[in-house]
C-alpha cells in the first residue's frame, strides 16, 4: 500500500478528514502532519506517524513529506501572498520528497478568470503552479460550506431575524464541511485511480440564499427572512460584527464569522454574478455517497456550525 500523507490535521476540516480516512486506510499506511503538538499526539496516541509542519518556512518539509506517495494539501486559512508562499513551500517540497500525487483542496470555479472572489486567485494559483511541476494531482473545487451560512442564520435569529448579505439571487450548490473532509480522504485514498484531475464537490442542489434559508425555518421553528444589500453594506454589517477585512487582521476568539470580510463579500458577489452555480455528481462518484442535505444539517444544526478559527496566522 502506498504512503498517504494528510496535511493540517488539526485544523476543521483535516481533523475531519483523518477520521474518515482512519477508516478507510491502516494505520501504518499514514502520515498525519500539523502544527499543533496537541492535535497531533491525539492521533499520534491512536499509533498513527505525526510529523510537525509550518509551510510558512520551507525548513523542514522535506523531512516532514519523505516516504509518502500521494500527499492531500489542505489550502491555507490565509489569503494573498502568504498563502501562495506557503503553498508553493508545500508543494516544492513534496516534489523534492519524491512525492508523486498531491491532492488540493481548491475552490468551485477558480478556473474563470471573471470570477470576482479573491479566494479564487490563490487557488487558480496554486492548481497552476502543481501543474507546472509536471505532479499528478487531484483538484477538489469544493462548493461553500453549509455551515458557514448555517452559523450566519443563527447570527440573525439572535438579532432582527432578517438575514443581510450580497449574493442575491445567485446560487450555490452548498456542501458540508463534513462532506468536503469526506471527498478529500477518499480522493486520498483512491488516488491511484484518478490522474491529473479536476473534481468539482458540490451540494444535493443548487440554492438561493432564500431557498437556503426555507428549510432553516422550517427545522428550527424559527422565521429569518433574506435581504439582499450591496457590498459595501455588507462591508459595514461585518466591520460591526469585529471581523477583520482581511487576513492580516485580528480574529475575535469564537467570532460567529471567522472569516475576513474581503473573502465573504467578494464570494458573495460571484454568488450574485453567476460564477458559483456548478453541480455535478463527482461527490458521490468519489464517496459512494449522497451529499447531506441542507434540511438534515438545520435538522442537527449543533453539529453543523462553523466552529472557531484553528489558525495562529
Amino acid at each position: 500500500m502506498s504512503k498517504l500523507l494528510l496535511t493540517g490535521i488539526d485544523g476543521n476540516l483535516g481533523s475531519e478528514a483523518a477520521r474518515v480516512l482512519l477508516t478507510l486506510a491502516d494505520k501504518e499506511d499514514l502520515i498525519f502532519t500539523g502544527y499543533s503538538e496537541e492535535a497531533l499526539a491525539t492521533f499520534a496516541a491512536l499509533g498513527v506517524e505525526t510529523r510537525r509542519t509550518d509551510f510558512n518556512s520551507y525548513d523542514g518539509l522535506e523531512e516532514a513529506f519523505a516516504g509518502a506517495d500521494r500527499l492531500a494539501l489542505i489550502s491555507m486559512p490565509f489569503i494573498g501572498k502568504k498563502r501562495q508562499n506557503a503553498q508553493k513551500n508545500a508543494v516544492d517540497a513534496a516534489k523534492a520528497a519524491g512525492v508523486k500525487q498531491i491532492i488540493y483542496t481548491s475552490l468551485v470555479n477558480a478556473g474563470d478568470e471573471t470570477n470576482p472572489s479573491v479566494e479564487k486567485l490563490d487557488h487558480i494559483y496554486t492548481e497552476e503552479y502543481i501543474r507546472s511541476t509536471g505532479l499528478d494531482f487531484i483538484f477538489l473545487r469544493n462548493s461553500q460550506y453549509a455551515e458557514a451560512m448555517i452559523t450566519n442564520y443563527f447570527t440573525y435569529v439572535k438579532g432582527d431575524g432578517v438575514l443581510k448579505n450580497s449574493q442575491g439571487d445567485g446560487k450555490m450548490a452548498y456542501i458540508s464541511r463534513k462532506d468536503c473532509a469526506k471527498a478529500l480522504a477518499y480522493a486520498l485514498f483512491r488516488g491511484a485511480e484518478y490522474e491529473y484531475a479536476t473534481l468539482d464537490i458540490n451540494g444535493a442542489r443548487l440554492m438561493t440564499i432564500s431557498e437556503f434559508i426555507e428549510p432553516g425555518n422550517q427545522a428550527t421553528g424559527n422565521h429569518v427572512s433574506y435581504l439582499q444589500i450591496t457590498d459595501e453594506e455588507s462591508y459595514k454589517v461585518f466591520d460591526a460584527m469585529g471581523v477583520p477585512r482581511t487576513t492580516e487582521g485580528v480574529f475575535q476568539k469564537g467570532s460567529e464569522a471567522p472569516f475576513s470580510s474581503q473573502g465573504m463579500v467578494t464570494f458573495a458577489q460571484a454568488i450574485r454574478e453567476g460564477k458559483m452555480d456548478t453541480i455535478t455528481s463527482d461527490f458521490k462518484e468519489l464517496t459512494g455517497s449522497d451529499p447531506i442535505t441542507v434540511r438534515y444539517m438545520f435538522e442537527h444544526y449543533p453539529d453543523f456550525q462553523i466552529g472557531e478559527r484553528h489558525s495562529k496566522d
